[in-house]
Order: C-alpha cells, then structure tokens, then sequence
C-alpha cells in the first residue's frame, strides 16, 4: 500500500514537472515566428553567404530555430542605394509570387538600410516593417573622408584593395560581384549623398537631430538600433581596420563606420550596444566583447517584438 501511494505521489510530482515545463517547450519553437516572413538585408561590401560563412553570421539558423520564415537578399556589394534597392524589390517581388507571401519584414544592417527604405517607399505594399542596425541614414564621415581624397594615393590603395577582396570573395559565390562600383556606393553613403536620398524618400525621418521619427509610415513599421563602439575585442583582426576608418568623427560616438545618432531613423530602440560594426552582424565569425550582448539574440528579440506586434 506504502508502496502505490508513494508511486502515485511521484506521478503528481512529474506531472506537475511536466505542467511547468511544457509551455515553455511549446514557446521555444515559436518565439520569433512573425506573421510576416523575415528578410535579412546585408551592406556595403556584404554578400548573403561565401563558403558557408553567413553574412547575419548565425542569425538566421537561430531566427529560423525560433519559428521564424527567413530569406536571405543577395544584393551589389558595392553599388547605389537605388540600384540595390531594385535588386531587393526585384527578390521580394520574386519569393511573394513564388510562395504566396504578402508582406516581409525586412531587418537591414549598414547600407541594407537605406536600401530598404528605397523599397518601402517605392512598394509600401510589400513591407510589413524596417529595422535597421548601424544604417548609415544620414551618411558616414568615413565614406566623406574618403571622398574627399578621391584621386589621392590613399583613395586609390582602397579602391584597388576593396576591389581586390570583391573578387576574392565574390568568384566562389552564387552571386556576381559585377558590375560594382565603389565611387557610387561610397558617394550613397555620404552624408551629402544621404541628404539627397533622404529628400526623395523621408518615410520615418527622424523629427530632431539625434531624435526618433514616426514610427509607422505608408503603413510600414520603422525601428532603428545602432552599436557606439570601436575596438571590442583584441583578438578581433577588424577592430584594426575600424580603429583607422573611425577617426573622421574624432570624439562622436560611432561603431567604427556610422556615428551613434547617423543610424536613427523611425522608432529608436537603442543606439549605444557595445558593438563595432562588424560585431551587430556577429562577425569576424561571433568574435566581440566579453562583456557585450549577444548580437544573435538581438535579432532574435527583434523578430519577437515584430511577432507581438502582429507583424
């Protein structure tokens, strides 16, 4: 008798284990599962994936582990916004015929930023919402610095070493890395080049310097998020590179590539992570601070506030 009371109190116990477990199980497939499928949108230089290597490195497995529909844009590494933006309208246009989808979100990085914006400004119809990580909205003082050298010795070196890793990457891809051209994407990314762009198409302009803009437009949802820091990691071989393309903002805060308030736009969820550029895309392959966020759990939180959010 002590023997079946003792079985049956053990049985309530697991299953009173299995009452407080269960929904949280039941959750972890579905927290990033948005009723808008998600779009991964690469920058300047950026490609989808190169020998299995993700540009959103590892973002996508982890959105897509969480319940989330993922596609990932294939645009120009070094083109116009404009030009890419085609690119993008043209894959969206694409994958919605293709698969019956209405709406994407679209999660942007860099200049996939105002790449974006081309699209819901042009195809408000086919856009749910923007977040933006790092966008260069109003321009890079590196991308002015460099302009103003065009022609110089320096300038030159760039423009032959950039070109250089465009081929060493884009050859063993599935996308082509021509026809580029550097003095185009640059001239985008400049704050002249930006006030332009951002004349033309202003859906979730910020109101004030440094301040947030409306938050839906046309119908589309518009978040912004930006990293405020330069070396983060001296293990990091790119924490280099942005320790020389940071100097043109002198003491502005910026993550080695676009100053802290150049990336607000729309909604302004944070704009000071602990991230250089490259880190906000979990690159050089998950290296970055010890003590910084998790980047992949950023876009992961990212696609639960779109999911609250009925997007």
């Amino acid at each position: 008798m002590r023997i079946a009371i003792s079985l049956r109190r053990l049985m309530s116990v697991v299953a009173m284990a299995v009452a407080f477990v269960a929904p949280g199980a039941a959750q972890a497939g579905t927290y990033a599962q948005t009723k808008y499928p998600i779009v991964l949108v690469h920058g300047f230089l950026g490609f989808s994936s190169v020998l299995d290597i993700s540009y959103f490195y590892g973002v996508a497995d982890r959105l897509r582990a969480d319940g989330a529909k993922v596609y990932v844009a294939q645009l120009n590494p070094a083109q116009s916004n404009e030009y890419r933006g085609e690119q993008l309208l043209q894959q969206l246009q694409q994958w919605a015929a293709r698969d019956g989808v209405q709406k994407f979100n679209l999660i942007a990085h860099s200049q996939g930023g105002p790449t974006s914006r081309y699209v819901a400004a042009v195809a408000p119809g086919l856009v749910a919402s923007i977040g933006t990580v790092s966008a260069t909205h109003f321009g890079s003082k590196t991308a002015d610095y460099y302009i103003a050298h065009i022609g110089s010795t320096w300038a030159n070196n760039v423009a032959s070493n950039i070109a250089q890793v465009l081929n060493a990457i884009y050859n063993g891809s599935a996308a082509s890395a021509s026809p580029t051209d550097l003095n185009a994407a640059l001239a985008s990314l400049s704050t002249a080049g930006m006030n332009t762009f951002n004349s033309k198409y202003p859906q979730g302009k910020p109101t004030t310097t440094c301040g947030q803009g409306p938050a839906t437009v046309n119908g589309v949802s518009y978040y912004s998020t930006a990293g405020s820091s330069v070396l983060t990691n001296v293990l990091d071989v790119s924490d280099a590179l942005f320790a020389l393309t940071s100097q043109p903002f002198g003491s502005e805060a910026n993550d080695g590539v676009v100053g802290k308030c150049s990336a607000h736009w729309g909604t302004v969820l944070k704009d000071n992570y602990s991230w250089n550029h490259l880190d906000e895309i979990n690159q050089v392959l998950g290296l970055r601070g010890v003590f910084s966020p998790d980047p992949v759990a950023f876009y992961d939180s990212l696609a639960n506030r779109l999911k609250n959010q009925g997007l």
